[in-house]
């Protein structure tokens, strides 16, 4: 039955389908490798780990039930265990322990029971009910709406090419939208399928959502009353920048933005310039701003000038007529969360990383710039380059010659001669090649492309399904960091590091089903201020007095 299996019993009936699933059963267990990140579980909890046991029907009979296997994946993102295959690494006992089962499920297991949920195509109801959840819960009026393309090194796919800032280069790829607020904390995930622009995005899939998200917390006669008040407001780069859209996105949904403006090349006067304080994802940041009302397309809007101490001035427009300068500076610049948001989950949740390999189509009449068009117009650019470095090397031929002797005139003019005759045959090259670009369509649909090229897309539900699982973990962490950031001095750059050491500390498990608890028992941490600042963390968290799921066990928490 594989190591450390010890219920025999009930591995039997599951596998000869008498029970639904094993439940969890707790024994004493001391040092228990990486059982710090029960420490986590209340904030599991509590950020709605256990929803998808509304969304999700049950898995087919067997050990391993659907709230074990969410349990898991969890406790795997949290201990940065990155894949399935990664648990061949570990102490199936140990982390089994942690669930309350004798080991963890194989990496063919775990995976097997990952196909069975995401089978179900339910990951975007399980990502949406739970940034409804998040957004009521905080309550927030500012969302950050930001790309992140994730690079595919792969063959079995055809995907459309995409520049990765973090690169420099035009990599094959598919590209996720991300939405969070102004600490950067993650609300829901879209995923792209061609080469979607971000404005196209946000009109198309993240407006709708959050329409719905954000429908408790304004009411249509609160809107009403004043002609000025925004639905919510939404930050982005100059990626989706076109006035006409913040105009429709005014006038249909009464939805604000803040971004950057494009092509500025005027100055404003420094003594425009003012002292303001502005909180910047959550700190309070000294900057001089000044504001004019500018009118972009017909369209008037606020325009708001940051004036570095180098004399740049950085340009920010906004439809919200209500908030003051510094808070429209301040949410500005607060996009730069997101961005590190985005660097934290790459390097230690791997969000990059493929779950189930595997391609899908995509629907045959969506349009997409044609090849041929695009390879027409690399030729005729590269033409047009070898052109003007011959008329370059023509040009300068003909200086010397007004300056040199008539036997090398005769050399130079023969060179000359050889020149043009190059130039203008890579004129009547570049000629048919403008002939045959007009007669191509520039946009075609993927059903008229060959199809050994033709587009398609990686498998989307089961990375959409552990995005929400990694969100789920990240928040956690962030709430319990949050917890500590009052006890813990340098909190800003040690306070994850300090929760990261909790979760992968060992840990005693201590059942008691007389007095339905179980407690935790934490070993000691690297140093005497961390030890406190743990101390601090099992007090608040006893005091939400957590029962492990499927478990009458209260959950106590203490430290050695």
């Amino acid at each position: 039955m594989g190591i450390a299996t010890i219920r025999e019993t009930d591995r039997i009936a599951a596998s000869l389908g008498e029970i639904q699933e094993a439940l969890p059963i707790f024994e004493h267990a001391d040092n228990v490798c990486q059982a710090g990140v029960l420490f986590m579980l209340p904030a599991l909890l509590s950020q709605g780990l256990l929803k998808g046991k509304e969304i999700y029907q049950n898995l087919k009979k067997g050990y391993y039930g659907l709230v074990s296997t969410l349990l898991l994946l969890a406790y795997m993102s949290l201990s940065r265990i990155k894949t399935p295959e990664q648990l061949k690494t570990c102490k199936p006992g140990e982390l089994g322990k942690l669930l309350g089962l004798d080991r963890v499920p194989e990496a063919k297991c775990l995976r097997s029971k990952i196909e069975q949920i995401v089978s179900q195509g339910k990951a975007d109801e399980f990502n949406h009910s739970l940034s409804r959840q998040w957004i009521e819960e905080d309550e927030t009026s500012y969302f950050y709406i930001d790309g992140h393309v994730r690079v595919y090194h792969g063959y079995q796919a055809n995907l459309t090419k995409k520049f990765v800032s973090r690169e420099k280069l035009c990599l094959a790829g598919t590209s996720e939208f991300w939405l969070n607020n102004e600490l950067g904390l993650p609300y829901l995930v879209v995923t792209g399928e061609l080469n979607e622009k971000l404005k196209d995005i946000i009109n198309e899939k993240i407006i709708p959502a959050l329409l719905e998200d954000t429908a408790n917390l304004i009411s249509e006669e609160e809107l009403a009353s004043d002609a000025k008040r925004p639905r919510f407001t939404i930050v982005f780069d100059r990626e989706a920048y076109e006035p006409a859209f913040f105009k429709s996105l005014w006038e249909k949904y009464r939805i604000a933005v803040i971004t950057y403006r494009k092509a500025v090349k005027d100055k404003w006067a420094a003594e425009d310039f003012q002292n303001y304080k502005a909180q910047v994802i959550g700190k309070q940041v000294e900057m001089k701003l000044a504001e004019r009302r500018v009118i972009l397309s017909d369209i008037e809007m606020r325009e708001i000038r940051k004036l570095s101490d180098s004399g740049h001035q950085t340009s920010i427009i906004t439809t919200n007529e209500q908030i003051v300068i510094e808070t429209v500076a301040g949410k500005m610049f607060s996009r730069w969360s997101q961005e590190n948001f985005f660097k934290y989950m790459v390097q230690d949740y791997e969000i990059d990383k493929m779950i189930q390999y595997g391609v899908e189509a995509i629907d045959p009449h969506k349009k997409v710039v044609n090849p041929s068009y695009k390879q027409l117009n690399y030729e005729i650019k590269k033409l047009r380059e070898k052109q003007n470095r011959l008329k370059a090397k023509f040009y300068q031929i003909i200086e010397k010659n007004l300056d040199g002797d008539l036997e090398q005139m005769k050399e130079k003019i023969a060179e000359q001669a050889e020149l043009q005759e190059k130039i203008a045959s890579y004129q009547i090259e570049t000629d048919e090649k403008l002939k045959a670009r007009k007669q191509t369509a520039y946009y075609i649909e993927l059903k008229d492309m060959p199809a050994d090229k033709r587009f398609n897309k990686l498998k989307t539900e089961s990375k959409l399904f552990m995005n929400t699982i990694k969100m789920i973990a990240y928040r956690a962490e962030t709430a319990v960091a949050n917890l500590l950031v009052p006890y813990y001095k340098k909190s800003e750059n040690e306070i994850r590091m300090l929760v990261k050491e909790i979760i992968k500390s060992d840990a005693d498990l201590i059942p008691d089903y007389k007095n339905k608890t179980l407690t935790v028992r934490l070993h000691s941490l690297s140093t005497p201020r961390a030890n406190q600042t743990a101390k601090k963390l099992c007090k608040f968290l006893n005091k939400t007095e957590t029962i492990y799921p499927d478990t009458d066990l209260q959950l106590i928490y203490k430290i050695v």
